[in-house]
């Protein structure tokens, strides 16, 4: 079982952006975090998650490995759940065309609060120089 977090930061002002993934197997953690291009919160929400699936398929993560996929971004797990999302389309097929690699993943929406560990990793590659 692999447990994924991924999360994004935006500086409104600055317009910088950065992305954390945390991927937690058999208790041990891989932290990545990237500053990304200038881009709005909910486009980095979904490059942070289809970043979090290509470390995994990286990784050489088996295909019969059980996912659980957490995020803290409502329209990324609402448009999983519905294959769909009308302004984020290509973002959506990719990601779904990367979790069919897996049997199962489990898609679920976290509060903040429970994010921390790829919150974290979001902000410090945000604020690094």
């Amino acid at each position: 079982m692999i447990k994924l977090y991924t999360d994004a930061a935006v500086n409104q002002h600055s317009g910088h952006a950065a992305i954390g993934i945390l991927i937690v197997k058999d208790g041990r953690q891989t932290q990545l975090k990237s500053k990304i291009s200038s881009m709005n919160n909910h486009q980095a929400e979904f490059f942070a998650a289809i970043q979090g699936f290509l470390a995994l398929k990286k990784m050489g993560t088996a295909a019969n490995e059980l996912i659980f996929y957490y995020t803290d971004s409502k329209i990324v797990v609402d448009s999983l759940t519905k294959s769909y999302a009308k302004h984020f389309e290509p973002q959506v097929t990719q990601l779904l065309a990367l979790q069919q690699a897996y049997d199962t993943v489990v898609n679920q929406w976290i509060p903040d609060s429970q994010n921390h560990g790829a919150h974290f990793l979001a902000l410090q590659a945000l604020h690094a120089k």
